[in-house]
């Protein structure tokens, strides 16, 4: 008997099913497992034919996604059904109301959030900032619908290798600006971490790969000295009998990747690549005592850092974490981080928002610490939301800002606790309170002392506010508040006054284009607002209309326009345009830029952000009106402009480049010395033939720091000539650095 293809991925779809249907059956109640079924043969009917880029039939998809709502975030048989249909509107002839009329307004509700607007957006915009927009409006309503489409985005992280390049740029810059800090603020550290890992594998493999490798061979050493380290936390845990876990959790990829870039490091000098965690069996009442009672045997046996005790168990974060940390000194003279929890804070830790529903039945005063602070996010989500005519990035950008901070816990004058973000400054406390008391706030008192509006508030700061009736918001405030609540209010406040002005603004610029006999078309008002460095027309008028930009500069705008027109080749717009417009030009259908090779038919540039040289990891991104503008995939801007704008990248690559130089930047340290400038300038200048275009040099205390911009032809000119000043007496570190020219 032959099995065909065909079979075999039915047996496998049937695998899948019931994997999840077992998985799910601990909290299944009377009739789930059918409404289940159901929604799984009408998945199956929907997508009937349908396969993934990899080549699954694409019921996998769906399948696999159920199974992570279920496995790693702990959702229930809504989320489920949810998770199986979530493409079905979207991808197939079934409509909201179909799914609605079979399984109830709750699910239709969700797969509503969950499924992207079609259509065509005003160029200039992101359709990814405008769906990511939609789907939060239903958060305030149903927080699962993010839960979903976390697991639905980090089942297509783990399934992206079968998409083209630029896709896969797109989609992990997207991750790890949104996705991965909306899953840290949720408190889904696992998938949080998971997500941060698959970014930097796609954007900057070979990084990627040597942090893998290094900590792979690292790990019989950790595990060794953790079984040292943590011999006799336990015979002392077991004589007190303790019930517990303890486990060496090592730091992931991207966390070490990114502590050497912040740090300016490399690997061997990251020393904290795993910390300590201890898990008790403890009831609710006794947990605080007993994760203090473990703490001080822990300090019993080894120093600890008095600046990096962190209790996050008197005082939980917004997202429900729950621990006590301490940063311990080993008897080998190595820091270690030591997290002590309980088994319900452990899960909340990983699984977060959907963790804490398994523990609505705990007494109130133990629960209220862990939902209030979600709960007043989720407030604040909806208040952000209650502006709907901001623009689409600039919300996902207020939104954004508010993810990854950590928090500030300060007091009211009666002893009231609010928490608010890191960073959070007296303005953002008085709207915190009420928006009028923000609107009229002339300043503070901070532990008794006169403070401006701008002041950081510190934790255990008790701070009273300070109003006037004839005060009024200003743009300024703008600058320096921190919270989405304070934001949100202060437009809304100057919007009126502002509108006003943006209505004078676009009369003038009218007004100018018509005396210039230009069509203001939405393309001519994008390219004035580059021009004039606004990110969007509202702006632009506003700037026009309060005497920022000054009306007779739109003259010479057009003149810049006509010079560029005659210098560079036929618009491109975005990537689709690019490849029409590559295949035109070459004969041949092609949808990658090939460096080196395509300048006569193509214009494009290096960017001065991050100057990319031959051997770089590079793409291909179209600007509004400076043409293509090629970028390092590991670029400062990158992340952003793929995941605001992924329609505009296209792929790139190197080809051969003859006799062509690039600039790059090195960066030196070590300690001062007569004549060792004469031997860093020899090596570049005799021994490689390099050309320096500056250098400069600092000294302090005996240390020495240069920075060199000099011209190479490709990244193993750079690395040999690295490698070359390494050597160098009294050179301690040489490493590549980003600049602007």
């Amino acid at each position: 008997m032959i099995i065909t293809d065909e079979e075999v991925e039915n047996k496998e779809i049937v695998r899948k099913y019931r994997r999840l249907l077992r998985h799910a059956k601990p909290f299944l109640k009377d009739g789930d497992a059918k409404l289940i079924k159901k929604a799984f043969n009408t998945s199956m009917e929907a997508h009937k034919g349908m396969r993934r880029r990899s080549g699954e039939p694409y019921i996998y998809h769906p399948l696999e996604v159920a199974m992570i709502a279920v496995d790693e975030i702990g959702l229930g048989t809504t989320s489920i059904i949810s998770a199986i249909l979530h493409d079905v509107v979207e991808d197939t002839e079934f409509e909201i109301e179909d799914i609605e009329r079979e399984f109830g307004p709750k699910i239709a509700k969700i797969i509503d959030g969950l499924t992207k607007i079609s259509g065509v957006f005003e160029y200039g915009t992101s359709a990814q900032a405008e769906n990511f927009r939609k789907m939060l409006l239903t958060l305030s309503e149903d927080v699962r619908v993010i839960l979903i489409k976390l697991a639905d985005r980090l089942h297509n992280m783990r399934t992206l290798s079968s998409l083209p390049r630029n896709k896969q740029l797109r989609i992990a810059s997207e991750t790890i600006y949104l996705y991965a800090p909306l899953a840290h603020r949720l408190g889904l550290y696992a998938i949080k971490t998971e997500m941060e890992d698959l970014y930097l594998k796609y954007a900057e493999n070979e990084v990627y790969n040597e942090i893998e490798e290094k900590m792979a061979a690292n790990k019989p050493i950790r595990d060794r000295f953790i079984k040292r380290f943590i011999a006799p936390i336990q015979e002392e845990l077991s004589a007190q009998n303790f019930r517990f876990k303890i486990k060496g959790r090592p730091k992931s990829v991207y966390s070490v990747w990114n502590k050497m870039k912040t740090q300016n490091i490399p690997f061997e000098e990251v020393y904290d690549l795993f910390a300590v965690r201890i898990i008790l069996e403890s009831a609710p009442e006794h947990e605080k005592a007993a994760c203090w009672q473990v703490y001080s045997i822990v300090t019993d046996f080894y120093k600890p850092n008095p600046d990096r005790l962190r209790d996050w168990i008197s005082t939980p974060k917004s997202n429900g974490y729950e621990s006590l940390h301490t940063t311990v000194m080993s008897r080998t003279g190595l820091w270690v981080e030591v997290q002590i929890r309980t088994s319900r804070m452990d899960e909340i830790a990983e699984k977060g928002y959907a963790a804490h529903w398994k523990y609505k039945d705990m007494p109130s005063k133990y629960k209220a610490s862990v939902e209030s602070g979600l709960e007043e996010w989720i407030g604040r989500v909806r208040d952000m939301l209650e502006q709907n005519d901001t623009n689409a990035i600039e919300f996902v950008d207020d939104f954004r800002s508010n993810l990854f901070n950590e928090e500030v816990f300060v007091f009211t004058p009666k002893g009231d606790l609010k928490i608010l973000p890191n960073g959070a400054k007296a303005l953002d406390f008085a709207f915190d309170i009420h928006s009028e008391v923000g609107a009229h706030c002339i300043g503070a008192k901070v532990n008794q002392k006169l403070v401006p509006l701008n002041h950081t508030l510190k934790n255990g700061d008790q701070v009273e506010i300070l109003t006037s009736t004839k005060q009024k918001p200003s743009e300024d405030w703008l600058r320096f508040v921190e919270t989405s609540k304070a934001k949100s209010k202060i437009k809304d406040l100057l919007k009126t006054e502002r509108k006003v002005v943006i209505a004078q603004g676009k009369e003038i610029v009218l007004r100018k284009l018509k005396q210039m006999k230009i069509n203001p078309t939405d393309e001519v008002f994008n390219q004035i607002r580059a021009y004039f460095d606004a990110n969007t027309k509202n702006e632009l008028f506003y700037k026009v209309g309060n005497g920022d930009i000054d009306h007779k500069e739109i003259k010479r705008f057009r003149e810049v326009q006509e010079k560029r027109k005659a210098e560079i080749s036929p618009k491109v717009q975005d990537a689709q345009t690019f490849e029409k417009q590559l295949t035109k030009a070459t004969g041949v259908s092609r949808d990658m830029l090939l460096i080196g090779e395509d300048m006569d038919i193509i214009d494009y540039t290096f960017a001065k952000c991050c100057n990319p040289i031959p051997g770089d990891d590079v793409f291909g991104f179209v600007t509004v009106n400076e043409g293509i503008k090629v970028h390092r995939t590991g670029c400062p801007n990158a992340i952003e402009l793929m995941s605001r704008h992924g329609h505009r990248v296209i792929k790139a690559k190197w080809t051969s480049q003859k006799k062509v130089a690039f600039l790059a930047g090195v960066k030196l340290i070590g300690t001062d010395r007569i004549g060792i400038i004469n031997d860093v300038t020899t090596i570049i200048s005799n021994e490689l033939k390099v050309n320096m275009r500056s250098i400069s040099i600092d000294t302090d205390s005996g240390i020495f720091e240069g920075r060199i911009m000099l011209y190479v032809n490709d990244t193993i000119h750079l690395e040999l000539l690295i490698n070359k000043l390494r050597k160098v007496n009294g050179i301690v570190k040489v490493i590549r650095f980003d600049t602007k020219e």
